[in-house]
């Protein structure tokens, strides 16, 4: 699986205005199922925030990647969103979240297997400078994509 692949615009958005992390949530929610990729949006909400409890999202640089296994998702996906400002986030390094990449998978052994293979894959394109400085700076869908395709 390749990351450009799985990225697709219609889950990119690099204009979000939220003050929470629920808020943030709800918006890339309402997203994933807008765009057909759950059927269920409080299902899979509250799949993300049982994940939540499990330990810190917030990966450092001003990035969290959120993720829900749940058997709501219809199919898999991967939803960016950039806030405009800094929201608090339970992070690594204590700094709050601006770049917000959400795992939807389903919770099938399959699901917990491209799960898996997704961590890895985005891991290690975020454990890169020059992707992270471009994910803060990008100002569009396709410049977030160029980000991780670069």
């Amino acid at each position: 699986m390749e990351i450009s692949e799985i990225l697709d615009k219609n889950i990119i958005d690099t204009n979000l205005d939220a003050a929470t992390k629920e808020e943030a949530i709800e918006h890339i929610v309402a997203a994933l199922k807008a765009n057909d990729y759950i059927s269920d949006e409080k299902a899979f909400a509250k799949d993300i925030y049982a994940r939540e409890k499990e330990g810190k999202t917030g990966i450092g640089n001003y990035i969290a990647i959120p993720h829900g296994r749940s058997s709501v998702v219809d199919k898999v996906g991967v939803a960016i969103f950039i806030n405009k400002q800094e929201i608090p986030w339970e992070s690594i390094d204590e700094h709050g979240v601006k770049v917000i990449v959400l795992f939807a998978v389903g919770d099938s052994n399959e699901g917990a297997e491209q799960h898996l293979k997704l961590l890895a894959l985005f891991a290690k394109k975020l454990g890169n400078e020059s992707v992270v400085e471009n994910l803060l700076e990008a100002g569009t869908a396709d410049d977030v994509i160029a980000s991780f395709t670069q």
